[in-house]
């Protein structure tokens, strides 16, 4: 019988160091996190921060000895195997949000308002793109380089994070109002129309030539084909679908989308969408996984996100130029198109700026989107730590720019109706 191999005491320690760094993690995510919600703004935007904190821009300058000893190597490729994990859980929650029902009712009024507030910001982010290749886009990328860049610049500038916004209509008091139905119907199209840019960016990026990006989109269109006609009726007839179930379909999901070379969130995205909509059954298994992702996996995902934010390489008026010019992009486009376009529905101006404050957070979904653009090599560490400060202003502007607008008697009159279906988180 053969007497298994003893465990090296490197091995040993790696193992000790990453106990020790996931358990201090988790501390301080959670801290920074009620701290910031404790100043109105959602938890996520302290949760990105502490990851911050615990990164090269301020532990590693602050203090470089205990980061090294907290973060080796050995930790962090820990942590990164972990945040996949966590990015596919996350983004199967994302898909199961996204409710056709939550459409009814809206018409082509939110249809109209989401093909403008993804239009335009996506028109000045790849514009804002061929400005800054030259700076930042030089070497990037191992597909058709510019082209790639600048749309995906385009897709990030134009996504909306549909979880963040549903949390911000909470916390606001405007989940169940007209100008909350609205604003949920338009982010759920926003982020399919979005997801679906942002899959051909990345099949872009991760090919040689318009053949292999052809056949990447070729076979992405096959296997939401698959999932659509195929597994959501299978998922469909049991009357209670098993959770391992949901757990295998979600990681198969995101192997085949990442095989096929499109990376694992968009599988594990689709797996969400597919899924059956029993309100029970998915309050059940949002319940179950929202704890492990929220208060474990997550917080890993926000530190490899740290270890990537490097906010000391910004240390140029230039640089600082270059976020103030982004962001502003990122508003005018997001904020501006929403609020022009609930504007021409004849909506007062009250509630459609509401609607473009809403339409304009990012949140965690543009960090996500951030991290496959850095991971592919499409975007270098300068300017995705340009874009998580762009990501992290315009989800902090939502709250207090709501309550202002709430004062108003326009939105007043509106918050007062209620929308015509009822919505659910």
């Amino acid at each position: 019988m053969a007497v298994p191999e003893a465990r090296s005491g490197a091995a040993l320690m790696i193992t000790a160091k990453v106990l020790l760094a996931a358990g201090l993690v988790i501390v301080v995510v959670r801290l920074v996190g009620w701290l910031v919600a404790r100043l109105g703004q959602p938890r996520v935007i302290g949760e990105i921060v502490a990851g911050i904190l615990l990164g090269p821009s301020v532990l590693g300058l602050v203090w470089p000895q205990a980061r090294a000893l907290l973060f080796p190597s050995g930790v962090i490729d820990g942590f990164q195997v972990l945040a996949q994990f966590g990015l596919v859980l996350f983004m199967l929650l994302v898909g199961m949000e996204l409710d056709g029902r939550l459409l009814r009712g809206q018409g082509r009024r939110s249809a109209a308002i989401s093909l403008v507030s993804v239009a335009i910001p996506f028109g000045l982010g790849a514009g804002l793109g061929v400005l800054l290749y030259p700076q930042f886009g030089t070497g990037t990328g191992t597909g058709p380089g510019r082209m790639a860049f600048c749309l995906f610049i385009g897709a990030a500038v134009a996504i909306t994070a549909f979880p963040v916004l549903v949390r911000i209509l909470q916390e606001t008091g405007l989940y169940h109002t007209r100008v909350g139905a609205m604003a949920i119907a338009c982010a759920a199209i926003d982020d399919v129309i979005a997801w679906c840019l942002l899959a051909v960016v990345v099949a872009a990026a991760g090919a040689g030539g318009p053949a292999e990006v052809t056949g990447h989109i070729a076979g992405t269109v096959g296997f939401v084909l698959f999932m659509v006609k195929v597994v959501r009726p299978l998922l469909a007839r049991p009357a209670r679908l098993p959770f391992w179930v949901t757990l295998v379909v979600a990681f198969l999901s995101a192997w085949a989308t990442e095989t096929i070379g499109i990376h694992a969130i968009f599988g594990a995205f689709l797996a969400g969408l597919v899924m059956p909509r029993r309100p029970e059954w998915q309050d059940q298994v949002r319940v179950r996984l929202s704890g492990v992702v929220d208060a474990f996996v997550l917080p890993m995902f926000f530190v490899v996100v740290g270890m990537s934010t490097r906010i000391d390489q910004l240390d140029s008026w230039q640089s600082a130029g270059v976020v103030v010019l982004v962001t502003v992009t990122a508003i005018a486009g997001k904020l501006g198109g929403a609020t022009i376009a609930a504007r021409s529905m004849r909506e007062r101006w009250p509630v459609a700026l509401s609607i473009g404050v809403l339409m304009n957070t990012r949140g965690l979904t543009e960090i996500v989107i951030l991290t496959v653009g850095l991971q592919l090599g499409v975007i270098d560490t300068r300017l995705f730590t340009v874009l998580v400060i762009m990501a992290l202003v315009t989800t902090a502007m939502a709250a207090p720019l709501l309550r202002l607008l709430s004062r108003s008697d326009a939105v007043s009159a509106a918050t007062a109706a209620r929308p015509h279906a009822v919505v659910r988180h």
